[in-house]
């Protein structure tokens, strides 16, 4: 349990003792500074600890923002500042000093000369933020949340506490927290049709001890409900299969704004929010194929290109997010452009609606389920997200042509890790001399080389000695550091190529049974990919190597591909996809559950990944 030191008399009327066992901590009252040295002392070092002010006068929500929010190791609000088990060294050492100063005269805290004794109420009173002040000279880095309309004061006489009290009592706790609950930059059809009632959904769940974990894994499982509703082939299914999809987006919604509402963030959440989300979608994908295929339409291959699409669309997003990463200002026209016009009313919702986010998709797509035919649905898909990806490309390579900071390695080594070289690539680029060409030149000429043989030759030998070309050239692409403007374009061009090959590669096989192979494969390599974007992300790195070599790298799986269908008949390059699918999903999986959950069991910082907008 974490424990709060109250500093100081407590003031007749107040409910700072029992707000904070609301916020579940153990309180405790000092009576000084040096009391308050000995308390923090006694707590267990892995346990949350907080000094809070006794005449502090706000909101509860204000002192959860302060003193529960898992993801920060030091954080403060007016009066009360915290410490979680990476901060408790620089809280003890700031504590000491103030301790030592005989009550902080040294901070400010009373007139130059006057001695405080340890149980004088004026050198205990403001202890909590004095030592806030002591941890920034340190250059400690203490998080201060926004609060907004929220009150976290500490008056000084019984005027200033009655008009702090009137200020709490004017503002409506509640409705600030749950406003708060909802991102501020989601979607039209998110902000409008889902959180005016999820965030009630979210505080129901919050009451009852729900974890966001939970609200996520009930989201995963109607998404597959309704996978498996579509995969029926009826036009029962379909609506069905529509409506739970809807409600599952609704859950999806739910898990993060209880998050937010209740300040439950982890890394293990983080990461099953952002993979479960994949999951549904692109198991949804697989059901109306199913479903299709019931009912005499095969359109594994539309499926397929969806999800190629999708994932194609994400890594653009990731590439060019940590191609920017550490960018500290605003330093292009076309993205300061951006930002005005994110502040003129309707063109933000046009905006946002145009990059077709995860709420309008699911929305689009459960209509046509229920409306339509697999087919159009698909159809629909294809070309709405072809648009959405052709608008934020070209903004984003806008920007990048008219930025003036240069990349940094960090930023560097992530675009790198996410273009996916295997040890086919490694060993080329130690045998061969480095190429004169700019990365994006030898990417662009292996993206369009591979798949372009491949759909004119199908498979056999030609499309072999493409793949192997392809080695090359994707060897020469990361010869020298990823620091060019546009070289985050380089791994969405890696994944187009792999992913486009399988794709003609079965299409072109004509067996039955192939494409549905393929869509594993490629779900499968999808899974290793996101989940090297999350790893960066939550700061953990990327995969070890030795999973990268042992499913092959990029360029290596694509030329294993080929290989297979130019030396096996069709229906038993079908069962090569289905084993290689299953190969390369076992050992990403069990790797990537176990990196996650070890990560969460041995207290990894929290973080709550916003991800994809709503």
């Amino acid at each position: 349990m974490p424990t709060a030191i109250l500093t100081g008399q407590p003031v007749p009327g107040s409910s700072i003792e029992s707000d904070l066992r609301d916020l579940g901590f153990d309180v405790r009252t000092a009576s000084g500074p040096a009391d308050a040295e000995a308390l923090l002392a006694a707590v267990p070092s892995e346990e949350r600890v907080a000094l809070v002010d006794a005449r502090f006068v706000g909101h509860p929500h204000a002192l959860r923002l302060g003193l529960t929010d898992p993801r920060f190791p030091l954080a403060a609000v007016p009066g009360a500042v915290t410490a979680r088990a990476e901060g408790r060294l620089a809280l003890t050492r700031a504590l000491a000093r103030e301790t030592s100063a005989g009550g902080g005269a040294a901070h400010g805290a009373a007139p130059a000369g006057t001695k405080l004794s340890v149980g004088d109420a004026a050198g205990v009173a403001s202890l909590a933020d004095r030592v806030v002040t002591a941890l920034d000279a340190d250059g400690a880095a203490v998080h201060r949340p926004e609060l907004g309309s929220l009150v976290a004061a500490v008056p000084t006489d019984p005027q200033a506490r009655n008009e702090a009290r009137q200020a709490v009592a004017a503002v409506d706790d509640e409705a600030v927290r749950l406003k708060s609950a909802v991102k501020a930059r989601d979607g039209f059809f998110t902000t409008f049709f889902i959180s005016p009632y999820s965030r009630y959904i979210a505080r129901w769940c919050a009451r009852r001890g729900l974890t966001p974990n939970q609200v996520t894994t009930a989201s995963l499982l109607t998404a597959l409900i309704a996978a498996s509703c579509a995969a029926t082939g009826t036009r029962a299914g379909f609506v069905a299969a529509g409506v739970l999809l809807i409600v599952s987006f609704v859950l999806d919604c739910t898990d993060g704004q209880l998050a937010r509402y209740s300040l439950q963030y982890s890394t293990l959440g983080a990461w099953l929010d952002a993979t479960f989300d994949r999951a549904k979608e692109y198991a949804y994908y697989a059901g109306l194929a199913l479903g299709a295929a019931r009912g005499g339409d095969d359109v594994w291959a539309l499926a397929l290109g969806a999800m190629v699409l999708q994932t194609c669309r994400h890594v653009v997003d990731f590439s060019f997010n940590e191609a920017n990463h550490d960018a500290t200002a605003n330093t292009s026209p076309t993205a300061a452009l951006s930002d005005k016009l994110d502040s003129v009313g309707w063109t933000v919702w046009v905006r946002r609606m145009i990059v077709l986010p995860i709420g309008e998709r699911w929305a689009m797509i459960a209509v046509l389920t229920a409306a339509t035919t697999p087919r159009i649905t698909f159809y629909a898909l294809l070309v709405g997200c072809a648009l959405a990806a052709t608008y934020t490309t070209a903004g984003r390579v806008l920007r990048s042509l008219t930025r003036t900071a240069q990349r940094t390695d960090r930023a560097a080594r992530a675009l790198a890790d996410l273009a996916d070289n295997g040890p086919l690539a490694e060993l080329l680029a130690r045998v061969l001399p480095a190429g004169r060409l700019p990365a994006l030149l030898w990417a662009v000429l292996g993206a369009v080389l591979l798949p372009l043989t491949a759909w004119i030759e199908g498979p056999g030998w030609a499309v072999v000695l493409a793949a192997v070309v392809y080695a090359l050239l994707s060897s020469e692409a990361l010869e020298k550091p990823l620091k060019g403007a546009l070289d985050w374009l380089v791994p969405p061009l890696f994944r187009a190529a792999e992913y486009g090959t399988v794709l003609i590669l079965a299409a072109e096989s004509d067996v039955n049974g192939a494409l549905p192979a393929a869509f594993g494969l490629v779900a499968a390599v999808a899974y290793h990919h996101y989940d090297t974007v999350y790893r960066i992300r939550g700061d953990a790195g990327a995969p070890p190597a030795w999973l990268v070599r042992a499913v092959g790298g990029q360029e290596g799986r694509t030329l294993l591909v080929t290989v297979l269908a130019a030396l096996l008949t069709a229906a038993q390059f079908k069962v090569a996809l289905t084993a290689l699918a299953v190969a390369v999903a076992l050992v990403v999986l069990v790797e990537s559950i176990r990196f996650w959950v070890a990560a969460h069991q041995g207290g990894a910082p929290a973080v709550h990944d916003e991800g994809e907008p709503a």
